[in-house]
């Protein structure tokens, strides 16, 4: 299973947030790229980049930050937040991201996502699958649909999606456990190769997850306060 480290943006810098709160925003690093070298030094080659000023304004804020990062690194980057248009994503790849990370877009316009999928192929483009109570949530966890997770997915998967990273908000931040049981069931009704994110604080929580069959696992808060190392992730690769 891939282990991601998540830097995720507000203004420039590398905050957290809990629950997808804006209120809650905590600064940890003033300068992205010194998070990223690190992650890069401690041998993790994944990098889940989030532009939260793109989520919450509905456009990329922040390509600045992945164009710094992708150009001082060789990590793999996945980029997400406030990607609306066929020319944000070229933008994005531009920039250096090896995958787009799109959520909103596929709730709100499904048809320009697939042209998405079709044009730039599955390996590219990975669905972001933000859910609360089991229902999809959107433009930066600020907006709650009444699509159901589950059927959410499995209709993409049929129309091709390979990857998807899926984040339950009440466990994000909140150093609680991962929803495993939730990717559980979803694995057990979806062929889609599941990227688990929120939650995440032990090596145990790591164990639960390659056990479930997710794909990869997104860890951000618990390194920033010290739960995980990026060394003993490291070892894990």
């Amino acid at each position: 299973m891939r282990i991601i480290i998540a830097i995720d943006i507000i203004d420039g810098k590398c905050v957290r947030l809990t629950r997808g709160d804006f209120n809650t925003k905590k600064i940890y690093n003033e300068d992205p790229l010194e998070v990223a070298l690190q992650i890069e030094d401690n041998g993790l080659g994944y990098l889940h980049l989030v532009d939260l000023d793109g989520a919450k304004n509905k456009k990329v804020v922040n390509l600045k930050v992945l164009e710094k990062i992708a150009g001082r690194t060789s990590l793999k980057i996945d980029f997400g937040g406030g990607v609306r248009s066929m020319s944000d994503v070229r933008s994005i790849f531009d920039a250096g991201a090896n995958q787009v990370n799109a959520g909103s877009i596929a709730v709100t316009e499904p048809e320009t996502f697939i042209g998405w999928l079709n044009d730039l192929s599955s390996e590219k483009i990975i669905l972001g699958a933000d859910c609360i109570d089991g229902k999809v949530s959107t433009a930066g966890w600020l907006e709650k649909s009444d699509m159901d997770i589950i059927a959410f997915l499995s209709d993409y998967s049929s129309k091709g999606v390979k990857y998807t990273v899926c984040t339950d908000i009440s466990k994000d931040g909140m150093l609680s456990g991962p929803s495993t049981s939730l990717y559980k069931e979803i694995l057990a009704a979806v062929k889609i190769n599941l990227i688990a994110s929120g939650g995440i604080t032990s090596e145990k929580d790591i164990e639960d997850l390659i056990s479930t069959g997710c794909e990869g696992a997104i860890i951000g808060k618990a390194v920033y306060e010290g739960k995980l190392t990026l060394k003993t992730l490291g070892k894990l690769c």
